[in-house]
């Protein structure tokens, strides 16, 4: 079935304009590389001071072709370019390639890039780039890169799409391990962006796994979408996101803005369609060769043999931090090994298999790896070894996992302590035979958490959240879409509309009435300034708690309406428990964004907090708090019951109703904090800020 990419990445013509025999130019790559990868389409080079190019016959410009072709690809620099775009758009090209950054000296506005990227919109060119490197379709060889690449084969199952040119070529060019079906450089993506390349991906019937360079979304519905279809497909995607320190160049009112900044959202993103992130190249390309391999990964965890009771410790050190489990082996592997192991070395995992030596130890060294691999906890096998002089590796280590795997089918794979080469025949042979071999064992982990998180969302029941009630909260939506900011009352007032547990409270005006509100609602009570204008009372000093009776509120009121105006609230004191946080920011890409994590007076310190799309379910609430650095606090202390967990993430599920119903008409949202006790739990603050008034608070920003 044909793709609306065809003419870009599998065009039945190409054109080469400004094809040369200059060495090193891009004219002259992007013709060797469509010659070497056997394009089996019409070629055609373009260059009216050449004859032929590589022995092709080359013609003057785009008109003196014999027909039209699908795909043009531009090696000419930025002075030519827009000339050259019009010949090709006149010319009646679908598809263009440009690797041209669009940068010209003494430019005018609107500048280059500008006038370019409206004629190509207007045009509806279908455009890889610009300010890239082109790509890769090897199952169709369509190598339309102008630079310089290693031998490929036709039969990969990887797939790698990145906003950056090196990210690809630092990948495709340098590691023979991996075998890939389509590489793109997608650039400045100025008609088509990321997501439509993913697409195209998953319709290649071989595509294994797919990894993600990204900078940003461009088309984030698109992205969302594409998403949507690998998880419908099983196709893991894994990412690798840079940019995520920075923050959101916004003014923040609430504590949950502040600590969102622009990569919760992606954060969010991934955890709810299955994406894998990982923080560098080398754990990209880990995450690409395990979970390319061939073999199931079921259920349990890592086992791991190893030659060295050091380098075992290591392993054990680095897994915890990787957050990897370690297969906790049954006694009958136990017993079996004791069989196996010289005296004094345990039968534990990660094994240490290695003591004397000599004749049989590979023998045994192997059958102890198949003995690991049987166990019922164990869903993947490593063997972590270091590698032999000159980086290679010795065929008994191989010979270890296709023991493990004949006796138990399930994956194997070879790890060096270091870096070794991914150019050793017996390296690439291995790996492409399903006997992955990797190099370091951090990034390994990281492979294996990856490969062990998208196994765990398969299994994972499908998000089947509550029907999303539009009309509920309506009476809120114009002033919060006016730009308004909801006090801790009002704000209580609209959770409430939504089932979030909210302290009771009432607003009063003087002294008179605030002692009628305490009797009501019974000492002690909590006391809180209340006066517009007033985000955090506790910065301004306007909180007084645990006021046992109407003297001490009296007082406390008096001095509060003194100094910070006489409107306030009063609350009954609650008890004290662990203090929980709920937030939601609209994030510019992604619309509305739930935060949760631990709260109280310190949260932006901490920042320990998970992310979250709206709406999900108390059991995605959990899971993500069981990720949080501090989640032993979530344990039952040592002598009494156990803080209400789970019903702090039943309030979560409802607050992300709420975001998901109003977020369009919301900057953001504070509930912190939330106290939960072994009785439930309830928000004690809030503050609700309308969109529009963050968008004033810029506005003035930036007029200040």
């Amino acid at each position: 079935m044909a793709h609306r990419l065809d003419p870009l990445l599998k065009p039945r013509s190409i054109a080469v304009l400004g094809a040369s025999e200059r060495p090193g130019s891009v004219g002259r790559r992007s013709m060797e590389n469509l010659v070497r990868g056997g394009f089996p389409g019409r070629l055609y080079p373009v260059n009216p001071s050449r004859e032929s190019v590589l022995g092709i016959a080359c013609h003057p410009s785009l008109e003196a072709l014999p027909e039209t072709v699908e795909h043009v690809i531009f090696a000419v620099g930025e002075a030519r370019l827009e000339a050259a775009l019009e010949q090709a758009i006149a010319h009646g090209a679908r598809a263009a390639t440009i690797v041209s950054a669009l940068v010209l000296e003494d430019d005018a506005e609107p500048y280059l890039a500008e006038r370019v990227a409206a004629r190509v919109r207007a045009a509806g060119l279908l455009v890889c780039g610009p300010n890239a490197m082109g790509f890769y379709n090897f199952r169709d060889r369509v190598w339309a890169c102008g630079f310089d690449t290693r031998e490929h084969r036709e039969t990969g199952n990887v797939t790698l799409i990145s906003h950056s040119g090196s990210g690809m070529c630092g990948i495709v060019d340098c590691d023979e391990r991996i075998d890939f079906n389509l590489a793109v450089s997608t650039g400045q993506e100025l008609s088509v962006t990321l997501d439509q390349y993913l697409d195209f991906a998953l319709d290649l019937p071989e595509t294994r796994v797919v990894g993600l360079f990204l900078e940003t979304a461009r088309n984030p519905r698109g992205l969302i979408r594409a998403l949507e279809k690998a998880e419908r497909r099983g196709v893991p995607v894994v990412a690798l996101k840079v940019g995520r320190s920075e923050l959101a160049a916004r003014l923040t009112v609430s504590h949950s803005g502040a600590i969102a900044g622009r990569d919760g959202a992606f954060d969010a993103l991934f955890d709810r369609y299955g994406v894998q992130r990982v923080d560098d190249m080398d754990e990209l390309a880990s995450a690409l060769i395990l979970l390319a391999q061939p073999h199931r990964i079921g259920a349990g965890a890592l086992v791991a043999l190893h030659d060295s009771g050091g380098e075992r410790e290591l392993l054990i050190d680095l897994a915890e931090r990787a957050g990897v489990p370690l297969a906790e082996i049954g006694d009958a592997t136990r017993e079996r090994l004791d069989e196996l192991l010289d005296p004094g070395l345990v039968a534990v995992n990660p094994l240490d298999g290695w003591s004397r030596g000599g004749p049989g130890s590979d023998r045994n060294m192997a059958e102890c790896f198949a003995t690991l691999l049987a166990d019922p906890n164990a869903a993947l096998g490593a063997v972590v070894h270091d590698r032999a002089p000159g980086g290679r590796i010795y065929s008994s280590y191989l010979e270890y996992l296709q023991r493990g795997h004949e006796a138990t089918g399930k994956p194997a794979a070879l790890v060096a302590n270091r870096q070794g080469t991914g150019s050793d025949p017996l390296v690439v042979d291995s790996t492409r035979a399903g006997f992955p071999v990797l190099d370091g064992v951090r990034s390994f982990l990281v492979a294996v958490r990856c490969a062990f998180g998208h196994r765990d969302h398969r299994a994972r029941p499908r998000l089947a959240p509550e029907r999303i009630d539009r009309k509920r909260g309506a009476r809120w939506r114009a002033r919060l879409g006016a730009g308004e900011t909801l006090d801790e009352f009002e704000a209580g007032a609209l959770l409430s509309e939504f089932g979030v547990p909210v302290n009771p409270a009432r607003i009063v005006e003087d002294a008179r009435a605030g002692l009628s509100a305490a009797r009501a609602l019974g000492y002690p009570v909590a006391l809180k300034t209340a006066t517009a204008g007033i985000a955090h009372k506790a910065r301004r000093d306007g909180v007084r708690l645990n006021l046992t009776d109407e003297q001490a509120l009296l007082a406390g009121y008096r001095e509060l309406a003194a100094r910070l105006g006489p409107r306030a609230l009063i609350a009954p004191m609650v008890e004290p428990g662990l203090e929980l946080m709920l937030g939601m920011v609209h994030d510019e890409q992604f619309g509305p964004l739930v935060v949760l994590g631990f709260g109280g007076t310190d949260l932006e310190q901490i920042r320990d907090v998970g992310y979250a799309l709206p709406p999900f379910d108390a059991a995605t609430a959990r899971r993500l708090l069981e990720r949080l650095n501090g989640r032993a606090r979530l344990d039952p202390p040592a002598r009494g019951p156990a803080p209400a967990i789970e019903d702090f993430c039943h309030a979560a599920a409802r607050f992300s109703q709420f975001a998901a119903a109003l977020g369009s008409t919301i900057a953001e949202a504070d509930v912190n904090p939330v106290i939960v006790t072994p009785g439930g739990c309830v928000a004690v603050d809030a503050l609700i800020v309308g969109r529009q008034s963050i968008s004033d608070a810029n506005h003035r920003r930036q007029a200040g």
